[in-house]
């Protein structure tokens, strides 16, 4: 199996594979967006621009089968960044990672990021195999960053726009269901994170398991890239819908 480049920094271990792709996807999808933008028309719209339109829409039609639209409004940035950012991500797997072989350790200002005793653990002709990058999304760490925003977004407009009616709604039907609300609103990002993080990281690891059988995996290859693609567009729609439902009974919604 392929390494990952780990940039040993002190007491830091960071992934440079996620790093490089958490930038690929944002530059991708600052592209698309200043595309889109840049010769508006009404009369003779560009593909880009009709393509936007239609992320547009389909977000603010998301929005709105969760909250009035008018208090939804101030959240379809979020939503359109969120499902660009997470689907763009999604789709930066294995098929276009760069792959080299390494048999000497390598540094970066001084610090390892091929170690050598990664190295010494490699089993392969040309010594360990490291990928620089891939989906954002195969690693926990993004996952969770991005579900604990959202826990920290919807606690704090739920304690700031709808204070009464979120606090209330901890105890109810009873008081002492109290320590169930809690645990069910840990729950999540918790189960926010893990869904994003489980379906992207095994179909990487099954792409993985594809291309090592070489020519006689091409075709399965085929295959599963397409289903991959249905797959993380699911997961950025259900991440963003979800957001906005989180939102929604936080904020909005006077009754839970």
């Amino acid at each position: 199996m392929h390494e990952y480049p780990i940039w040993e920094v002190g007491p830091f271990n960071i992934d440079l594979s996620t790093f490089l792709g958490i930038i690929v996807s944002f530059v991708v999808v600052f592209v698309l967006a200043r595309l889109a933008v840049r010769n508006l028309s009404v009369d003779n719209p560009s593909r880009m621009q009709n393509f936007m339109e239609w992320v547009i829409e389909f977000v603010q039609n998301l929005v709105a089968s969760t909250m009035d639209l008018k208090k939804g409004r101030p959240y379809i940035a979020l939503g359109i960044t969120l499902i660009m950012f997470i689907l763009v991500s999604n789709l930066l797997g294995l098929p276009f990672a760069i792959v080299t072989g390494h048999q000497e350790e390598v540094t970066l200002l001084g610090y390892p990021v091929v170690s050598e005793a990664t190295i010494s653990a490699a089993h392969g002709e040309h010594g360990a195999e490291v990928v620089w990058w891939k989906s954002p999304t195969a690693d926990l760490s993004v996952t969770f960053g991005l579900a604990i925003m959202v826990f920290v977004l919807t606690n704090f407009l739920g304690l700031t726009r709808n204070t009464k009616h979120y606090l209330k709604h901890f105890v109810e039907p009873y008081p002492i269901f109290l320590p169930l609300n809690i645990i069910e609103q840990l729950a999540k990002p918790l189960t926010l994170g893990l869904r994003l993080f489980a379906n992207i990281f095994a179909g990487e690891v099954l792409i993985a398991t594809i291309v090592m059988a070489g020519w006689f995996g091409i075709p399965l290859l085929a295959a599963w890239q397409g289903f991959s693609i249905f797959v993380g567009a699911i997961q950025a729609f259900l991440f963003t819908i979800l957001t906005m439902v989180y939102i929604a009974q936080a904020s909005v919604h006077e009754e839970h």
